[in-house]
């Protein structure tokens, strides 16, 4: 199924050349000078998406090798097909999920050349330690501690913490903890708040204005947002902070650059959140290819900015003209229900019949057995 599904986005993406070649009449010249919006500005309005699977960093082995050969990416197509149709969790049928084929880059990562992020501050390196020492400190009474897992590492099996119950000594982005006490302590996925800035896989709508840019992303199970890039002024004071920070927009000739800082720190990218600076470039290349680079800067996290690249290609508008904000919200009963299910776990455990709640794990099957 999931090779029928990759065969027949490389047919769609034959009939959409063919279709564009017969609507404009000619092939697309590349660096053709792109299309002007009434008020003289580059004309980037339209539904952009990056129509391969790319690796975020480049595997060690490949070193500075930008570009992936043939063979390569057939066999990244082929591990792909090779995927069990049923997910280790049992949440979802692969089926019915998307598979891109093999872009030709080895990472997005182009900056630093061995496209791998940089290394992470002594700063990051001990909030990252906190993390762990609290996630395992959930785990100590399960089957996952007592068969030595990796998601236990550094802790230890035995009776449940007493710090269970204490307040989390970081805001969660990470994913489920072991523990149920509220939204907090469960995924951004969960919440419906998997969508961040910079986003890398989603399809985004750019809608332009004379004074600002409107982005609409849609990341997935109805998880998008929307953000407006400003044409002019200045960031707001850095007590102000934004779920997808403030964004500053300007032209250097073709290219439009975007300058976001001023974020939340609930809601991070790759560890970076209130320290995270972008630097945004997008530029129209020809009729259907929207060319996007940004450089991630947090001195907090990383010891060096580096940089993405992706060339997005120009969607159908009548094809996606139905969707045009998140749902995820809209009978999302799956959070409220895990919180429920919780609760009656320790309803069971007081009256005696059933186990401490804390003897469950995310990771080893048996929150799924309860």
């Amino acid at each position: 199924m999931r090779r029928r599904l990759l065969e027949l986005l490389g047919v769609a993406t034959a009939i959409a050349a063919v279709t564009v070649i017969l609507q404009l009449g000619a092939v697309p010249l590349r660096g053709q000078a792109p299309s002007t919006t009434g008020w003289g500005h580059p004309d980037l309005e339209g539904i952009w998406l990056d129509v391969y699977s790319t690796p975020l960093e480049r595997a060690p082995d490949v070193g500075g090798r930008e570009f992936a050969t043939e063979e390569e990416r057939a066999a990244r197509n082929q591990a792909q097909l090779d995927r069990p149709a049923i997910l280790p969790s049992g949440a979802y049928n692969t089926v019915y999920t998307s598979a891109r084929p093999a872009g030709p880059r080895t990472s997005l990562v182009v900056d630093p050349p061995n496209g791998r992020i940089p290394a992470l501050t002594p700063e990051a390196v001990q909030r990252n330690e906190v993390e762990r020492e609290w996630r395992a400190m959930l785990l100590r009474n399960t089957e996952t501690c007592r068969n030595s897992a990796p998601q236990c590492a550094g802790g230890e099996y035995g009776p449940p913490s007493p710090r269970r119950y204490d307040t989390t000594p970081y805001y969660n982005t990470r994913g489920r903890m072991n523990r149920h006490d509220g939204p907090e302590d469960q995924s951004l996925g969960d919440r419906c708040m998997s969508g961040r800035t910079p986003d890398l896989n989603g399809h985004r709508r750019i809608v332009q204005g004379a004074d600002a840019i409107a982005i609409a992303y849609d990341t997935g199970q109805g998880q998008g947002f929307q953000r407006i890039v400003n044409l002019g002024g200045s960031h707001p004071p850095s007590h102000i902070r934004l779920r997808h920070g403030d964004s500053r927009g300007r032209w250097e000739g073709e290219t439009l650059v975007v300058e976001t800082a001023n974020f939340s720190h609930k809601f991070p990218y790759q560890g970076s959140a209130e320290n995270r600076r972008l630097v945004e470039r997008y530029t129209r290349i020809d009729e259907d290819t929207l060319a996007y680079e940004v450089t991630i800067e947090d001195p907090t996290v990383w010891v060096a900015p580096w940089t993405i690249r992706q060339e997005l290609r120009r969607q159908s508008g009548g094809q996606n003209r139905i969707y045009y904000e998140p749902r995820c919200h809209e009978g999302n009963y799956g959070l409220p229900a895990l919180l429920l299910g919780a609760r009656l776990d320790e309803q069971a455990f007081a009256e005696g019949s059933g186990p401490d709640p804390f003897s469950f794990s995310i990771y080893d099957g048996a929150a799924l057995q309860r």
